[in-house]
């Protein structure tokens, strides 16, 4: 299994937009794209409380690859998402990491 964190750094004031945008639209398309998320977490307390953390577990490299490039060029999402950002960008730059599992880490 392959793990990518993402992080969504949002626009100041537009991390309720993009809450939005992915319990309304973006999980519906990924469900139909077969795209498995474990989890999303705003901060609580830390650098930023503007941010957006979620991680997608893959089965490889793979599969991850087509899946997301499928979900990117979708159509319907293509225009969902000009909808949302009809009045501007809501999200300023986008981190993605993929971790890697040490041999003592209880999630392999």
């Amino acid at each position: 299994m392959i793990h990518e964190l993402r992080i969504y750094h949002c626009i100041s004031g537009q991390l309720p937009a993009l809450l939005k945008r992915f319990d309304e639209i973006t999980l519906s398309l990924w469900e139909k794209h077969g795209v498995h998320q474990m989890g999303f977490w705003t901060v609580e307390v830390g650098p930023s409380n503007q941010d957006l953390y979620y991680i997608l577990e893959w089965k490889d490299m793979g599969e991850r690859d087509l899946k997301w490039t499928n979900f990117i060029n979708d159509p319907e999402w293509l225009q969902k998402k000009a909808v949302t950002e009809k009045d501007g960008a809501i999200v300023a730059s986008v981190e993605n990491i993929f971790l890697r599992p040490t041999a003592f880490s209880a999630m392999k």
